[in-house]
Protein backbone atom coordinates (compact mmCIF):
# COMPACT_ATOMS: atom_id res chain seq x y z
CA UNK A 1 0.00 0.00 0.00
CA UNK A 2 3.21 2.37 1.34
CA UNK A 3 4.01 1.71 -2.60
CA UNK A 4 1.06 3.08 -4.11
CA UNK A 5 1.00 6.29 -1.98
CA UNK A 6 4.71 6.75 -2.39
CA UNK A 7 3.89 7.30 -6.20
CA UNK A 8 0.16 8.65 -5.99
CA UNK A 9 0.83 11.92 -7.81
CA UNK A 10 1.86 9.78 -11.12
CA UNK A 11 -0.87 6.88 -10.96
CA UNK A 12 -3.64 10.09 -9.99
CA UNK A 13 -2.38 11.77 -13.32
CA UNK A 14 -2.34 8.26 -15.02
CA UNK A 15 -6.12 7.99 -13.68
CA UNK A 16 -6.53 11.99 -15.31
CA UNK A 17 -5.70 10.70 -18.73
CA UNK A 18 -7.87 7.27 -18.60
CA UNK A 19 -10.60 9.52 -17.70
CA UNK A 20 -10.20 12.49 -20.16
CA UNK A 21 -9.71 8.89 -22.63
CA UNK A 22 -12.40 7.46 -21.86
CA UNK A 23 -14.97 10.31 -22.23
CA UNK A 24 -13.21 11.85 -25.35
CA UNK A 25 -13.55 8.64 -27.02
CA UNK A 26 -16.87 7.49 -25.96
CA UNK A 27 -18.76 10.58 -26.95
CA UNK A 28 -16.57 10.63 -30.46
CA UNK A 29 -18.20 6.84 -30.81
CA UNK A 30 -21.55 8.06 -29.78
CA UNK A 31 -21.39 10.70 -32.64
CA UNK A 32 -20.03 8.16 -35.19
CA UNK A 33 -22.26 5.57 -34.26
CA UNK A 34 -25.79 7.49 -34.74
CA UNK A 35 -24.21 8.28 -38.44
CA UNK A 36 -23.13 5.22 -39.04
CA UNK A 37 -26.77 3.43 -37.75
CA UNK A 38 -28.37 6.12 -39.36
CA UNK A 39 -26.54 4.09 -42.71
CA UNK A 40 -27.05 0.80 -41.71
CA UNK A 41 -31.22 1.60 -41.34
CA UNK A 42 -31.44 4.11 -44.57
CA UNK A 43 -33.70 3.16 -47.54
CA UNK A 44 -30.58 3.55 -49.79
CA UNK A 45 -28.46 0.48 -50.80
CA UNK A 46 -25.38 2.25 -51.18
CA UNK A 47 -25.44 3.73 -47.70
CA UNK A 48 -26.91 0.26 -46.16
CA UNK A 49 -23.58 -1.51 -47.48
CA UNK A 50 -20.93 0.97 -46.33
CA UNK A 51 -22.97 1.27 -43.15
CA UNK A 52 -22.57 -2.55 -42.60
CA UNK A 53 -19.03 -2.43 -43.99
CA UNK A 54 -17.89 -0.22 -41.69
CA UNK A 55 -19.46 -2.04 -38.51
CA UNK A 56 -18.18 -5.61 -39.85
CA UNK A 57 -14.38 -4.56 -40.60
CA UNK A 58 -14.78 -2.57 -37.36
CA UNK A 59 -16.00 -5.60 -35.74
CA UNK A 60 -13.66 -8.15 -36.78
CA UNK A 61 -10.15 -6.55 -36.36
CA UNK A 62 -8.18 -5.82 -33.02
CA UNK A 63 -7.85 -2.97 -31.49
CA UNK A 64 -4.98 -2.86 -30.49
CA UNK A 65 -3.86 -3.53 -34.19
CA UNK A 66 -5.81 -0.61 -35.14
CA UNK A 67 -3.76 1.55 -32.49
CA UNK A 68 -0.51 0.34 -33.82
CA UNK A 69 -1.17 0.78 -37.27
CA UNK A 70 -2.29 4.62 -36.88
CA UNK A 71 0.34 4.86 -34.46
CA UNK A 72 2.99 4.53 -36.89
CA UNK A 73 0.91 4.26 -40.63
CA UNK A 74 -0.55 7.71 -40.49
CA UNK A 75 2.79 9.69 -40.07
CA UNK A 76 4.01 7.54 -43.05
CA UNK A 77 1.22 9.73 -45.22
CA UNK A 78 1.78 12.71 -43.62
CA UNK A 79 -0.82 12.65 -40.76
CA UNK A 80 1.05 13.40 -37.80
CA UNK A 81 -0.80 13.45 -34.26
CA UNK A 82 -0.37 13.79 -30.22
CA UNK A 83 -0.57 10.10 -29.28
CA UNK A 84 -2.86 10.70 -26.85
CA UNK A 85 -5.52 12.66 -29.99
CA UNK A 86 -4.51 8.86 -32.13
CA UNK A 87 -5.95 6.74 -29.63
CA UNK A 88 -9.17 9.29 -29.08
CA UNK A 89 -9.90 9.08 -32.42
CA UNK A 90 -9.21 5.27 -33.06
CA UNK A 91 -10.80 3.84 -29.81
CA UNK A 92 -13.74 5.91 -30.66
CA UNK A 93 -13.54 4.78 -34.61
CA UNK A 94 -13.84 1.25 -33.24
CA UNK A 95 -16.27 1.83 -30.52
CA UNK A 96 -18.92 3.31 -33.13
CA UNK A 97 -19.62 0.05 -34.89
CA UNK A 98 -20.69 -1.31 -31.19
CA UNK A 99 -22.77 1.99 -30.63
CA UNK A 100 -24.54 1.79 -33.77
CA UNK A 101 -25.61 -2.04 -33.57
CA UNK A 102 -26.66 -1.12 -30.39
CA UNK A 103 -29.01 1.77 -31.69
CA UNK A 104 -29.31 -0.43 -34.72
CA UNK A 105 -31.02 -2.91 -32.47
CA UNK A 106 -33.03 -0.19 -30.50
CA UNK A 107 -34.64 1.24 -33.88
CA UNK A 108 -35.57 -2.32 -34.88
CA UNK A 109 -37.78 -2.42 -31.45
CA UNK A 110 -39.68 0.37 -32.58
CA UNK A 111 -42.68 -0.50 -34.54
CA UNK A 112 -42.87 0.12 -38.34
CA UNK A 113 -45.95 1.94 -37.92
CA UNK A 114 -44.11 4.50 -35.90
CA UNK A 115 -42.03 5.68 -39.01
CA UNK A 116 -44.72 5.53 -41.33
CA UNK A 117 -46.94 7.87 -39.46
CA UNK A 118 -44.17 10.10 -39.32
CA UNK A 119 -43.49 10.10 -42.69
CA UNK A 120 -47.03 10.36 -43.47
CA UNK A 121 -47.37 13.61 -42.00
CA UNK A 122 -44.32 14.82 -43.97
CA UNK A 123 -41.44 14.04 -42.51
CA UNK A 124 -38.51 13.33 -44.54
CA UNK A 125 -36.19 10.02 -43.05
CA UNK A 126 -33.54 11.62 -41.40
CA UNK A 127 -36.26 14.17 -39.32
CA UNK A 128 -38.69 11.00 -38.78
CA UNK A 129 -35.37 8.96 -37.43
CA UNK A 130 -34.38 12.19 -35.31
CA UNK A 131 -37.49 12.88 -33.72
CA UNK A 132 -39.39 9.82 -34.23
CA UNK A 133 -37.22 6.75 -34.17
CA UNK A 134 -34.14 7.48 -32.40
CA UNK A 135 -35.73 8.83 -29.28
CA UNK A 136 -37.67 6.04 -28.46
CA UNK A 137 -34.95 3.46 -29.51
CA UNK A 138 -32.32 5.70 -26.85
CA UNK A 139 -34.93 3.92 -24.08
CA UNK A 140 -34.14 0.96 -25.33
CA UNK A 141 -30.62 0.37 -25.41
CA UNK A 142 -29.37 2.55 -22.52
CA UNK A 143 -28.23 -0.31 -20.46
CA UNK A 144 -26.03 -1.98 -23.81
CA UNK A 145 -25.07 1.74 -24.30
CA UNK A 146 -23.86 1.86 -20.69
CA UNK A 147 -21.75 -1.65 -21.23
CA UNK A 148 -20.08 0.22 -24.05
CA UNK A 149 -19.01 2.76 -21.93
CA UNK A 150 -17.18 0.41 -19.35
CA UNK A 151 -15.70 -1.82 -22.01
CA UNK A 152 -14.84 1.74 -23.26
CA UNK A 153 -12.70 2.48 -20.20
CA UNK A 154 -11.42 -0.97 -20.25
CA UNK A 155 -10.15 -0.68 -24.08
CA UNK A 156 -7.93 2.70 -23.15
CA UNK A 157 -5.14 0.51 -21.35
CA UNK A 158 -4.78 -0.72 -24.67
CA UNK A 159 -3.40 2.87 -25.32
CA UNK A 160 -0.45 2.27 -23.46
CA UNK A 161 1.17 0.04 -26.16
CA UNK A 162 1.39 3.30 -28.53
CA UNK A 163 2.81 5.46 -25.83
CA UNK A 164 -0.18 6.85 -24.14
CA UNK A 165 0.81 7.50 -20.62
CA UNK A 166 -2.17 6.50 -19.01
CA UNK A 167 -3.44 4.52 -15.56
CA UNK A 168 -1.76 1.25 -16.83
CA UNK A 169 0.73 2.63 -18.67
CA UNK A 170 1.53 5.11 -15.00
CA UNK A 171 1.25 1.70 -13.13
CA UNK A 172 3.93 0.16 -15.64
CA UNK A 173 6.17 2.50 -14.85
CA UNK A 174 5.70 2.74 -11.20
CA UNK A 175 6.06 -0.71 -11.29
CA UNK A 176 9.52 -0.34 -13.02
CA UNK A 177 11.07 1.48 -10.46
CA UNK A 178 9.34 0.05 -7.39
CA UNK A 179 9.07 -3.75 -8.72
CA UNK A 180 5.99 -4.31 -6.69
CA UNK A 181 3.44 -5.55 -9.31
CA UNK A 182 1.10 -6.83 -7.12
CA UNK A 183 -0.01 -3.93 -4.89
CA UNK A 184 0.40 -1.96 -7.73
CA UNK A 185 -1.68 -3.12 -10.59
CA UNK A 186 -4.21 -4.19 -7.90
CA UNK A 187 -4.45 -0.26 -6.92
CA UNK A 188 -5.12 0.18 -10.72
CA UNK A 189 -7.41 -2.64 -11.36
CA UNK A 190 -9.62 -0.96 -8.38
CA UNK A 191 -9.40 2.24 -9.82
CA UNK A 192 -11.03 0.46 -12.96
CA UNK A 193 -13.24 -1.54 -11.29
CA UNK A 194 -14.94 2.13 -9.71
CA UNK A 195 -15.15 3.16 -12.82
CA UNK A 196 -17.31 0.29 -14.27
CA UNK A 197 -19.09 0.42 -10.95
CA UNK A 198 -19.88 4.32 -11.10
CA UNK A 199 -21.01 3.81 -15.06
CA UNK A 200 -23.11 0.97 -14.35
CA UNK A 201 -25.23 2.73 -11.19
CA UNK A 202 -25.63 5.65 -13.50
CA UNK A 203 -26.78 3.04 -16.17
CA UNK A 204 -29.23 1.81 -14.08
CA UNK A 205 -30.53 4.60 -12.68
CA UNK A 206 -31.21 6.34 -16.26
CA UNK A 207 -32.46 3.50 -17.42
CA UNK A 208 -35.08 3.41 -14.98
CA UNK A 209 -35.67 6.75 -15.09
CA UNK A 210 -36.59 6.40 -18.91
CA UNK A 211 -38.56 3.12 -18.16
CA UNK A 212 -40.92 5.27 -15.74
CA UNK A 213 -41.27 8.08 -18.18
CA UNK A 214 -42.39 5.76 -20.90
Amino acid sequence: MSVILDHLPELWQGLIVTLQLTAASFAGAVVLGVLVCAMRVAPVQVLRALGTAYVEALQNLPLLVLLVLAFFGLPEIGVKAEPLVTAIVVIACYEAAYIAEALRSGVNSVAKGQGEAARAIGLTFGQSLRHVVLPQALRTVVQPIGNIFIATAMNTALAAAVGVVDLTAAAQRVNLIEAQPIPIFVGAGVAYGLIAAVAGFVTGRLERRLVILR
